[in-house]
């Protein structure tokens, strides 16, 4: 339930064992480096920068450029191994570029083509678009167009003509058609952009154009014309596809050479962020860093081997300034959950990163997403459905795409956590095939179940969702309790509203409600019942502002004055309206679960009522194609709906009404610079 326990190391090695150090370093891949400027020490003010062997900028954005080519052919680069940094070598960066902007020449003509062909494309569709028998007219023989942007030219010219008109109207968006030959002479219609103009003009003259008069019997032109239009498109698609495909192809047989720079520039660019952290003085060096307290007996060895024992290593804990006055900062948050837990951490980082020390509810929202999940979407087909859906997307997103893998494995627990409930209410698509486990969910929101001994109406299925919401909350506050004892926040712990004087008016309200509804809302506890259970408790809240006043003003008379009472007591009014306007709503806020699972039934009850409803002579439904494909409609409709929306309101219920309790989400996720670390 808690984070992995950080340290703090300043270590100092002499200058000339940097680069074994750094190698180290590297290849352990447990240190997140910090600034030394960080520590108030006046002798690290004096000391200077380590300056790497080339730009780390200059590195990162060759590397980038690579990746960029190499992405051109779909390949990914895999991160570098302990083999890669063995064999680390200095990179000739000049070299390198020259060789990249020689690939990027070779490349330039392929790009430009297909940014000129996707243009065109683009322009020759929206001209398709606009194509309508209402926007040409050609009254007496005059073509006119109906759009700003188009047109339209009818003439004569020189068979050998069309062809170099056609030649040199290849790469410009326009189509053309012979509507008739004779001799020698061809009679063409032309469409092209009035952004073309001046370069048509040009080309028309060249092949001895003359506008002429459309044919009689020619009315018909968008017939005509559309054919030729759709071929100059999907010709272009054509070339389009062509010329990606040279362009992969070209990159793949540098694929080798691409992939060993790659690997190389990505080492020595680790190596300079490494070093980028790194202080110096005429002999030494000097870093810092958080690191797992579980790591530093080896980091410690690994050190102290890499420099023959001429280092000296300083350890401190995250809680505690060291004697020579370091500035505290807070240490990094490194999670420590089985595996199979990632999809529930995915949830928990979504909302934020827990504060260092304080408690990860990664677990324990395992169990209250799950449950609530399965209480509103309860049904062991659709269930099995969502589970194997799952399974399909872990198969289809590789391990890069780790929150779309999450997701899907997020979706195969919830499966089966549907599948579950599903055996408890004996709901099976819908219908009820075996008899429940617990209670029949189904009968009673249709109203024909059987007498049981607790559960018989939908308020016995709403108290339901209300005692799971009381412990989801009550727990939130334990845990807060529990947050506030680690970082020794004594007044919050009494007397706070999420405090034990908060869960105190919390549980009485509990108690009060329970006894109202137990008399039939004609009666509350006596006096001295209600004065322990909420009276004492409101008393306590008043007590926190006026702690915290003297707690941090250190008392001084002349700073106290009447205003500053009054002050307390509107703090006070404000905090009991929040107490009980908060925790009521709080409460009643996961009656949705109960509200969302009689959806989801109410849904399939209505799916299989418009099922018999196409039924005749009293046929049975499943026997009936025609309800058969409703019921399997409604089915779809159903897992697709309500298990968004189911989805979406267990998140919301975990992070409004349980996260809200204890969870201050200011830590920073543990990011140490290794082989492999993520881009920056």
């Amino acid at each position: 339930m808690f984070t992995s326990r950080m340290v703090k190391l300043l270590a100092v090695v002499l200058e000339d064992y940097t680069d074994s150090v750094t190698e180290l370093l590297l290849k352990e891949g447990v240190i997140q480096f910090i600034s030394i400027t960080q520590m108030d020490i006046k002798l690290f003010e004096k000391l200077n920068e380590v300056d790497p062997s080339h730009s780390l900028a200059k590195i990162a954005e060759m590397r980038r450029r690579i990746q960029g080519f190499l992405n051109t052919a779909g390949i990914v680069p895999e991160p570098p191994r302990e083999m890669d940094l063995e064999n680390r070598k200095p990179i000739d960066l000049d070299r390198e570029s020259k060789e990249l902007d020689r690939i990027a020449d070779d490349l330039k003509g392929i790009r430009e083509r297909q940014r000129a062909v996707w243009q065109n494309i683009l322009k020759l569709e929206d001209m398709e678009r606009h194509m309508e028998p209402s926007g040409i007219d050609y009254p007496e023989g005059v073509l006119k167009s109906g759009h700003s942007f188009i047109s339209i030219r009818f003439g004569k010219v020189p068979s050998r003509g069309y062809e170099s008109i056609k030649a040199e109207m290849k790469d410009l968006p326009c189509v053309s058609q012979v509507l008739n030959e004779k001799g020698g002479l061809s009679q063409v219609f032309l469409i092209y952009m009035k952004r073309d103009q001046e370069n048509v003009e040009k080309i028309l003259k060249r092949a001895d154009w003359s506008e002429a008069e459309l044919p009689a019997g020619s009315r018909e032109l968008k017939g005509d014309i559309t054919p030729g239009l759709e071929k100059k498109i999907k010709d272009l698609y054509k070339e389009r596809d062509l010329l990606g495909s040279k362009a992969r192809t070209y990159i793949e047989q540098k694929s080798e050479s691409l992939n060993k720079i790659w690997v190389q520039l990505r080492i020595n660019e680790l190596f300079s962020e490494i070093k980028s952290h790194y202080k110096r003085s005429s002999s030494t060096v000097v870093f810092s860093g958080w690191l797992p307290a579980s790591k530093r007996a080896l980091l410690s060895e690994g050190i102290r081997k890499a420099t023959g024992g001429k280092c000296c290593l300083e350890w401190f804990e995250p809680d505690k300034n060291d004697q020579r006055g370091e500035k505290e900062t807070s240490a990094p948050v490194q999670f420590k959950n089985p595996k199979f837990l990632s999809p529930f951490q995915m949830l928990v980082t979504n909302f934020g990163i827990p504060e260092y020390g304080t408690i990860d509810p990664t677990p324990f929202v395992m169990f209250t997403y799950l449950i609530m999940f399965g209480l509103m979407f309860a049904d062991v087909g659709q269930g099995a459905v969502l589970a194997m859906a799952g399974l399909a997307g872990t198969l289809l997103f590789k391990e890069k795409q780790e929150t779309w893998r999450n997701l899907s494995k997020l979706v195969i627990w919830c499966g089966f956590a549907s599948i579950i409930t599903g055996f408890l209410f004996g709901s099976y698509f819908g219908m009820g095939l075996l008899k429940p486990l617990w209670f029949d969910y189904h009968g009673i929101i249709s109203g024909h179940a059987q007498k049981q001994s607790y559960f018989n109406d939908i308020f016995d299925i709403l108290a339901i969702t209300v005692y799971f919401g009381i412990a989801v909350i009550g727990t939130g506050l334990l845990f807060n309790w529990i947050n506030l004892t680690i970082k020794k926040k004594w007044i919050e712990l009494i007397f706070d509203k999420g405090g034990i004087t908060g869960g105190w008016f919390f549980g009485g309200g509990i108690y009060v409600a329970m006894y109202l509804i137990a008399h039939d809302y004609h009666g509350v506890p006596g006096f001295l019942p209600l004065l322990l259970l909420v009276g004492l408790p409101s008393i306590l809240l008043y007590m926190k502002a006026p702690l915290r006043y003297f707690e941090k003003k250190k008392f001084a008379g002349n700073n106290f004055t009447v205003m500053t009472l009054f002050d307390f007591g509107m703090q006070w009014v404000v905090e009991l309206l929040e107490v009980f306007s908060g925790y009521l709503s709080n409460t009643l806020s996961f009656m949705r679960v109960a509200g969302l699972g009689i959806a989801h039934v109410s849904l399939m009850a209505a799916f299989f009522e418009i099922a018999s409803m196409l039924n005749k002579g009293g046929q049975a439904v499943m026997t009936n194609p025609l309800s058969i494909i409703i019921l399997v409609i409604g089915n779809i409709l159903v897992i697709g709906l309500e298990g968004l929306t189911t989805g979406i309101q267990a998140l919301r219920l975990n992070y409004y009404e349980f996260f809200t309790k204890f969870f201050s989400g200011s830590g920073v996720v543990f990011s140490p610079v290794s082989l492999k670390s993520r881009e920056y």
